[in-house]
């Protein structure tokens, strides 16, 4: 019957599932197995088993709108077929693919006459409604939020991404997970038995080992299985049992699982990144090559190693950071599949290296600190002073070059007064940062060390005022016998500057090449 005969009242509901698989003869085994009750369907025991909600609320017939999402061949389309073989509800199906917002609004009207007519609810399911962009769902809204119809939406791609969250708010989201080889093996056999629907009345049998073989090889699709299963049927000869080679030879190429646009893509992506910050090479390749064999552009996956270098790994091993650009770009130069050997390469040292996040810390804190400290200024001697106004306002003064010290350090503040005190980084506890953190340590001395000998290391313009209006104070702050603001240091003060080790020749000026630089 044509399934838009909506108000001829006595139709059964099974007459409306949807399109008519065919004869038995043409329809494919996948169609033709498909269950017809609850006690056929074949997984799913979360939410369709014994007690569960879902199979509560379709024995009852009781149910409310709601989504079911799941990768291929999991059962989303064959449950909304039992549905409608149970359902005194109206049961309409439509296609998101095939079908568009005019056929919606000409189900919905008729729901709405059958409502006001007999009290008769509607049942509207929309396979791969993810197909219907957010505009084109919104049709659905106010009548699933009116009752004049429910909802059933099928999908493979993520409803949070895909689905409108005011629908999302009124339907209940059920996940459908791949089946296991278990259960597709019953679903295998189920068809090699079945005689009126599936190869029983064809005597075919197969081999345990390619049994397993075409389980293992559906990777959870029980559609994939059954085509293949109805393929190797066909290859094989009269009266042979279905072997190994034949199962292989009705599969062809095992595609690696993966979408370029979907959630898919960004799971493998997440699990790529978390393999290397776990230190888990093994992983970290497997998923890389899931990756490139799914035909996702390598580039995507350096991104992530650049990042993940800085992120995870930063100066505990400084050289992650630079092998991961240098792989980068020895791809773009190689191109595939040359260039997959540097990418291996970046993917295992940087899963072997040391990690810590210390810099990704030290960046998060340094940025909340300007945020919370938006005006502090800079402090004056640290100023650049490139005019004669600046210097004589205290630009600069005070400022200690470090290099007129022998070890190239000099003791003084370089951070706003509101500020001091703050500490961003701290070394982690491995690889190259061990060594960093024993510099910082010795740095730390040396301050204790010229704060002790009452240096102006710590308060190298300790007078000044730091936070204050430039120039503030300015003349203040000169101290006599330095000469003119910014101007060239008394030998005592080079002396000082150098922590008492540089050599100073009669003119004042600091020897050994050592050279006064402001800023």
């Amino acid at each position: 019957m044509d399934n838009r005969d909506l108000f001829r009242e006595g139709v059964p509901a099974q007459d409306t599932p949807g399109p008519d698989p065919g004869p038995a003869g043409t329809a494919p085994l996948a169609a033709r197995m498909r269950p017809r009750t609850l006690d056929e369907f074949v997984g799913q025991s979360p939410i369709l088993g014994p007690g569960r909600a879902l199979r509560e609320l379709i024995e009852k017939d009781e149910l409310g709108s709601l989504i079911l999402w799941g990768p291929p061949g999991t059962g989303k389309t064959t449950l909304a077929h039992v549905i409608a073989e149970r359902t005194r509800s109206a049961f309409v199906p439509f296609s998101a693919v095939t079908e568009g917002v005019a056929r919606v609004r000409e189900i919905i009207a008729a729901a709405g006459q059958r409502l006001r007519a007999t009290g008769r609810r509607t049942i509207l399911f929309c396979d791969e409604i993810h197909r219907f962009n957010k505009a084109q769902q919104d049709a659905f809204l106010p009548h699933v939020e009116a009752g004049t119809i429910v909802l059933i939406g099928a999908t493979t791609e993520n409803p949070s991404f895909e689905v409108i969250g005011a629908l999302l708010s009124r339907a209940r989201v059920f996940v459908l997970e791949p089946l296991g080889p278990a259960e597709i093996e019953t679903i295998l056999q189920r068809a090699l038995t079945d005689r009126d629907h599936g190869l029983g009345a064809t005597g075919v049998t197969i081999e345990p080992a390619a049994l397993e073989l075409l389980a293992n090889e559906a990777d959870g699709d029980a559609r994939r299985a059954l085509n293949g299963l109805e393929t190797a049927a066909a290859l094989a000869a009269s009266g042979a049992a279905i072997g190994v080679a034949t199962v292989r030879e009705a599969l062809q190429l095992r595609f690696a699982h993966h979408d370029k646009g979907g959630e898919s893509h960004y799971n493998i992506l997440s699990a790529y990144h978390k393999s290397l910050r776990g230190s888990d090479p093994q992983a970290a390749l497997y998923w890389m090559a899931r990756m490139i064999e799914g035909g996702a552009d390598p580039r995507i996956l350096f991104r992530r190693a650049v990042a993940m270098a800085a992120e995870d790994i930063g100066l505990a091993d400084p050289q992650a950071l630079q092998i991961a650009v240098a792989a980068r770009q020895a791809f773009d130069m190689l191109g595939p599949p040359e260039g997959y050997l540097p990418l291996a390469e970046m993917t295992i040292y940087l899963a072997t290296a040391p990690k810590s996040n210390t810099s990704m810390l030290a960046l998060t804190a340094a940025r909340q600190a300007a945020l919370d400290s938006p005006a502090a200024p800079v402090p004056l001697h640290i100023r650049n002073a490139p005019t004669r106004l600046m210097k004589e306002l205290g630009y600069g003064e005070g400022y200690r070059y470090a290099h007129d010290s022998a070890d190239a350090f000099a003791a003084q503040e370089y951070l706003p007064g509101s500020l001091l005190g703050s500490t961003f980084y701290t070394p982690g506890a491995f690889g190259y940062e061990k060594r960093i953190a024993e510099r910082l340590a010795w740095w730390e001395d040396r301050r204790r060390a010229d704060a002790a000998k009452g240096m102006p290391g710590e308060g190298a313009g300790e007078g000044a005022p730091r936070d204050g209006a430039p120039g503030e104070g300015a003349a203040r702050e000169r101290v006599a016998g330095e000469g003119p603001a910014g101007g060239m240091a008394s030998e005592g003060t080079a002396r000082d500057a150098a922590g008492g080790t540089a050599p100073v020749d009669g003119t004042g000026k600091v020897g050994s090449g050592g050279h006064r630089k402001q800023g």
